[in-house]
């Protein structure tokens, strides 16, 4: 018995509870700063899910799709803390 698709089905399933896990910090967190730290952990584990099935079913790509989700994902981390940080200077 071949353990590699077993071990790629646990680590994509322990990654997608982890995200939920830092979906619930998302939507609990009390401070801004929670918030972005969970959006950038729910990108990154988003991420590793994509990579691991390209990796997996040999489909390259869902590479171009997790490149393409990450850049877009660092832009809206960045847009979100321009956009926060200029409301906190005008106080």
């Amino acid at each position: 018995m071949d353990l590699a698709p077993l071990s790629w089905d646990f680590i994509n399933y322990f990654l997608l509870g982890t995200t939920v896990v830092s979906t619930v910090r998302l939507i609990i967190g009390p401070t801004l700063a929670d918030r972005l730290v969970a959006v950038n952990l729910i990108a990154a584990q988003v991420l590793a899910i994509l990579v691991i099935v390209a990796v997996k079913e040999k489909l390259s790509v869902y590479l171009d799709v997790a490149l393409v989700y990450d850049i877009f994902g660092f832009i809206g981390v960045l847009a979100v803390v321009k956009y926060f940080g200029r409301k906190e200077e005008i106080r």
